[in-house]
């Protein structure tokens, strides 16, 4: 009976967790959005006292450019958000979007992205993880795996005899949703900010082709990668790929986007 209870309760969780992604992707999001606005809003301030804020006046404006016509294609929820936007003094090729309204942006990438548009596809898919709720649904994730696991263990506590038993079930559960729920589910998160990165990107007028010239300039500059089937992120050649299929649906919004009178000029 107490093991029906608990399997009840879990579905229950489950179910009433359900969302759906901004591309059409069915979600599991346990977490509220003003949770991860104060841990987006926390982290981005910690991250502007232990590291180095840039003082180059014309880096903080080029990339403010940038980000300004990407936030101002965001839905409405989103779009009238404060949005605070910090070039940080790092060598890194790397840039964040975190919920709160929050992007930061590595001085290093501005030489791996060579004009505005490139750099649009970058900003542009870092956004697209915060309004496709990215960190939310790693948060559950993590929070539903936790409580299969606590549930699992209670379980088998009662049904297995043999503790060694017990323990080769949950070091396999623990396995399979590493490689088959948490790094998946990751990569599927990227692919999901590439392509509506690219909308973004597209809507705001910038040239949706030089993303794939981007993802090349970062293929080049990162040398060897970890298999993808272990790693969170794409293999390039499969990102590119997928960004390439897409194109013709980005270039009909940039060109409307063009005919509107968009076309950035940040320099």
């Amino acid at each position: 009976m107490q093991q029906r209870l608990i399997l009840l309760l879990l579905i229950t969780v489950f179910i009433a967790a359900c969302t759906t992604s901004p591309m059409g992707r069915k979600q599991f999001i346990l977490i509220g959005d003003e949770q991860m606005n104060q841990m987006g809003v926390a982290s981005f301030q910690k991250m502007k006292t232990s590291a180095k804020v840039s003082d180059n006046h014309v880096a903080n404006r080029y990339v403010r450019c940038v980000a300004n016509a990407i936030v101002n294609e965001l839905p409405e929820k989103w779009h009238t958000q404060q949005w605070e936007v910090i070039v940080f003094d790092d060598n890194s090729a790397n840039a964040f979007a975190l919920p709160g309204g929050k992007i930061g942006v590595h001085t290093g990438l501005l030489k791996v992205a060579k004009n505005q548009d490139q750099l649009a596809t970058v900003i542009g898919h870092e956004v697209a993880h915060v309004i496709s709720r990215h960190g939310a649904e790693r948060v559950s994730q993590q929070m539903g795996l936790q409580i299969a696991i606590q549930t699992t263990d209670a379980i088998s506590k009662n049904t297995m005899a043999n503790q060694g038993q017990q323990k080769t079930l949950m070091s396999a559960l623990g396995l399979g949703a590493q490689f088959g729920v948490l790094l998946p589910f990751s990569r599927s998160h990227e692919s999901e900010a590439d392509l509506y990165g690219l909308d973004l990107m597209a809507k705001a007028g910038f040239n949706p082709r030089m993303s794939v010239n981007l993802w090349e300039n970062m293929a080049a500059a990162s040398g060897g990668r970890t298999p993808e089937f272990m790693s969170t992120h794409p293999n390039p050649e499969n990102r590119i790929k997928k960004l390439s299929s897409y194109m013709p649906h980005a270039l009909q919004l940039s060109q409307v986007a063009h005919a509107n009178g968009k076309r950035p000029n940040c320099k």
